[in-house]
């Protein structure tokens, strides 16, 4: 089971590079497209938009990508 996260918490996800951590910014519940990335996300299928901490960069994740950090 995935977990439910709201604005402002620290996640943790894994990248190409590592793992990073970062802030989500907003449940995203309906299609978008970031940055060129198309991101299929509904109210069934919910996406996180969050920002990176190193970068400053902004991504969508699958909840089940993302694991809550604590602070």
């Amino acid at each position: 089971m995935s977990e439910k996260f709201k604005k402002g918490d620290k996640v943790e996800w894994e990248t190409a590079q590592g793992s990073t951590t970062g802030k989500i910014k907003e449940k995203l519940t309906s299609p978008i497209d970031i940055k060129g990335h198309h991101v299929a996300a509904s109210e069934e299928n919910p996406q996180y938009l969050v920002e990176s901490e190193k970068t400053g960069k902004e991504a969508a994740h699958k909840p089940e990508s993302l694991k809550k950090v604590k602070e």
